[in-house]
């Protein structure tokens, strides 16, 4: 009821938002995109933006006014960027939500609206923040065009929790075999589609650049035939993360192909949770980013172990000045 409030607040104050932008940088920028998706789906009306942070503070968009949302993100509460960028958009006059875990952080002090997610207690506490973002984006949805779906939606994270534990108690064992095959590699591809298009992403510039030290490219199955799929032979490293839902074909497309040709290839698919059994078909979609990324986190977890480098070992970040 929290993010419904929020939204009514909003729109007793507006009754009508032309604009929703979602602002955020590394893991959380990704974690606004399941949200993104899912408005560019099915809005006939609102303008959706997804920003990374500085992005929207250097070129911020002149519709960024009185009829806009603006929801930034930061884990801590404490990204310079996304500070700024809520800070902007408080004076530009747009209604701010910041989800953060940390409380009285920084990033709260201009937001007009904060949410609060979880983080240490489990696995299902580290989706709290995507969870969130999506449960806002619908409430936008169905509060200022209507959404004929809504309750399907709110079934949907009334389960998803439950289904991310249920996985990630299964998944040990390949989590693993996935760190012993892998530990070696030089360089990981990682991709996906539809909303978990971002999750590839971040697991390749987060959890493997930035908490392994691992080379990573990351790209859409939608893209991948049309450049990257040059690279595929015998042994070359891929993860792919494969949803239940409206753009599998394009997931299955590219599995056929790096099969063909002998890649080296770990699947995580949706399906193998439940997923599609638990929800709705017509809004399975966006909730496919919420479980794997979940069960991403197991595999990035044994990768650590394996290869004696902790998840919060740093070269640069929080180290020095940049």
């Amino acid at each position: 009821m929290e993010l419904n409030y929020i939204i009514s607040e909003i729109k007793e104050k507006q009754p009508e938002i032309k604009s929703v932008f979602f602002v955020g940088c590394g893991a959380s920028k990704a974690e606004l995109y399941p949200a993104k998706y899912f408005l560019d789906a099915n809005a006939k009306q609102l303008r959706v933006s997804l920003f990374t942070a500085n992005e929207f503070n250097y070129a911020t968009p002149v519709s960024v006014d009185d009829t806009s949302i603006v929801i930034t993100c930061s884990l801590g509460g404490s990204t310079p960027e996304t500070v700024a960028a809520t800070t902007k958009a408080k004076e530009l006059g747009a209604h701010v939500i910041s989800v953060t875990y940390e409380n009285g952080s920084a990033i709260t002090k201009d937001a007009d609206y904060v949410v609060y997610h979880g983080w240490a207690a489990n696995y299902a506490a580290k989706m709290e923040k995507m969870t969130k973002v999506l449960g806002l984006a619908v409430e936008i949805l169905n509060q200022f065009e209507g959404y004929e779906h809504y309750n399907k939606m709110l079934d949907g994270f009334s389960k998803i929790y439950d289904l991310i534990e249920k996985a990630v108690s299964s998944v040990v064992p390949q989590a693993v075999a996935f760190a012993d095959a892998y530990k070696d590699d030089q360089v990981i591809y990682v991709m996906s589609s539809g909303a978990t298009h971002e999750v590839a992403y971040s697991f390749s510039i987060c959890l493997l650049m930035e908490m392994q030290w691992i080379n990573s490219g990351t790209f859409h199955d939608g893209e991948f035939f049309h450049g990257p799929f040059e690279i595929v032979d015998k042994d070359v490293p891929f993860i792919l993360l494969m949803n239940d839902g409206r753009t599998r074909e394009m997931d299955s497309r590219a599995l056929e192909f790096l099969n063909r040709f002998d890649a080296k290839t770990t699947v995580v698919d949706a399906k193998d949770f439940g997923l599609g059994s638990a929800i709705e078909k017509e809004v399975v979609d966006y909730f496919n980013p919420i479980l794997i990324s979940g069960v991403l986190r197991v595999y990035a977890e044994q990768l650590a172990i394996v290869r004696n480098h902790p998840l919060t070992k740093r070269r640069y970040m929080w180290k020095l000045e940049y």
